[in-house]
């Protein structure tokens, strides 16, 4: 009967400890990867309208990257320095998801080049 009692306590420990450890991993911070797209200047009118007319492309894309828009916008408030004209922030799980997006609109991508002063990056958070 003693070695029973035993081993239910060794089974019941082992769980007790299974969903502590499980809970700890579960509650670990995950990463977020952010595409991050400034546009300082616009160059070239005709081509920035013309950029913005397949912008719903990129809203396709983003959600077939499993992406999400925080920000999209060109009103912003200065708090010190210059702000850029136009910015966009989108979210991704992954870095290769972030990375998969940019990759996918390389046309976007020329034309914002081409009819701006502009810059993308990929920041990496919490």
């Amino acid at each position: 009967m003693r070695f029973q009692h035993t081993i239910a306590l060794a089974v019941a420990i082992g769980l007790g400890f299974g969903v502590i450890a499980t809970r700890g991993l579960a509650a670990q911070a995950k990463r977020t990867f952010y595409v991050v797209i400034e546009i300082d200047e616009i160059t070239d009118a005709d081509g920035y309208k013309a950029m913005t007319k397949i912008g719903p492309a990129n809203i396709v894309e983003v959600k077939h990257a499993d992406g999400r828009y925080l920000a999209r916008t060109d009103n912003l408030t200065a708090l010190d320095g210059a702000t850029p004209k136009r910015f966009v922030m989108i979210a991704f799980d992954t870095n290769d998801k972030a990375n998969g997006f940019y990759q996918n609109t390389k046309e976007m991508t020329a034309m914002r080049i081409k009819a701006t002063k502009s810059r993308a990056f990929i920041v990496e958070g919490l």
